[in-house]
């Protein structure tokens, strides 16, 4: 353990937390929160200091979304040391993972607010932005668009602009990473026991904006391209870093592939105003395509929704429907392959106690 010592309130505990514990559980148990996962083992801290514990190897046979991820809350069995239970969480980030395996991958939990990081260069994208935020809705969490590398710019007001033409109601912030006089406008999102996390892709200046957040070099961070303007991916793993002022923030690797699953709300939320229009549609299962009486291609042709706004919401639709399916097969899949192995345990078991 580090000579490192918080109290529950400064990690983030909160009622919600509590409620779920047991008296037998507060006395034979402590509340550790989840600071790094690396593979077989878990960074956490609690009132008792920082430490690395081992995942017990039961766990690693769970379904992925039970096992546990930057942010979580675990009861530690005050005798052993060993991990004990994973209470359940306030919120949950999650995608699919990249590649062809139908995988859900956790990215941090128990957030408070989500700062959803991009700059102003050749980086800005608004579909890319929509997915974030359909992520942070999904969630639960509070968004705030967060426009780095404003120093390089002579056209912030017109990124600023476009942000705000997806949702003029979310807090947009444009700042330059390296100056801690500019960062301070994203202060009053990070008060004691506040989780922020930043999603961003790779080159934004997130590391950047961590560190002068943090008041010391919590990540490394390299310098951008000068052939396209884009950074070079620095961070590699999530993790938790403290803040000065009392705030725990969850760094995220640059996301280069973002998949959408199991994310229904969160896109009905981001674009209800087409979804609203929809229910206007001739007809019920229209796909709002050449069909007569279509109300949103009407409002698409007198310039009431952007056209680009809505190609994006019919790809991530199309998207986060596909990859919940596939992902809901492969749980059935490994279900089903969990029954007969305990049931073929349970056959030898049997065998081994008649003889």
């Amino acid at each position: 353990m580090s000579n490192t010592y918080y109290s529950l309130p400064q990690l983030g505990w909160s009622h919600f937390f509590q409620q779920q514990l047991s008296l037998e559980e507060w006395e034979s148990t402590f509340p550790a929160r989840v600071f790094a996962v690396y593979r077989n083992s878990i960074d956490i801290a609690s009132v008792h200091g920082q430490q690395q514990i081992t995942l017990p190897g039961a766990w690693h046979l769970r379904d992925p979304e039970e096992l546990p991820t930057v942010g979580d809350w675990l009861l530690i069995d005050s005798a052993t040391g060993q991990l004990q239970k994973m209470l359940e969480r306030k919120s949950l980030f999650r995608r699919r993972a990249a590649g062809n395996d139908a995988r859900l991958q956790l990215i941090a939990s128990n957030v408070d607010t989500l700062f959803i990081v991009t700059s102003c260069n050749q980086d800005f994208n608004l579909s890319r932005l929509e997915r974030y935020l359909a992520l942070a809705l999904e969630a639960g969490v509070n968004p705030v668009l967060v426009l780095t590398k404003s120093d390089l710019s002579d056209h912030v007001s017109d990124y600023r602009q476009q942000a705000q033409g997806i949702n003029s109601n979310w807090a947009i912030e444009t700042v330059n990473a390296l100056e801690p006089s500019s960062v301070e406008v994203l202060h009053s999102w990070c008060g004691a026991g506040q989780t922020i996390a930043l999603v961003g892709s790779s080159g934004v200046g997130k590391s950047t904006l961590v560190n002068t957040l943090c008041g010391a070099v919590a990540q490394k961070t390299n310098a951008i391209r000068e052939d396209d303007a884009r950074g070079r991916h620095t961070t590699t793993s999530r993790s938790l870093h403290m803040f000065p002022g009392g705030a725990l923030l969850i760094d995220n690797p640059g996301m280069r592939e973002l998949q959408l699953s199991e994310c229904a709300s969160g896109v009905s939320v981001l674009f209800e105003e087409i979804e609203e229009l929809a229910t206007s549609c001739r007809y019920n299962d229209c796909q709002h395509q050449s069909e007569d009486g279509c109300a949103v291609k009407s409002a698409i042709q007198r310039g009431d929704i952007d056209p680009r706004r809505f190609a994006n919401y019919q790809k991530l639709k199309t998207e986060q429907e596909r990859n919940t399916e596939s992902i809901a097969e492969r749980r059935r899949r490994e279900r089903t392959f969990g029954k007969l192995c305990r049931s073929a345990s349970a056959v030898r078991h049997k065998e081994r106690g008649g003889a």
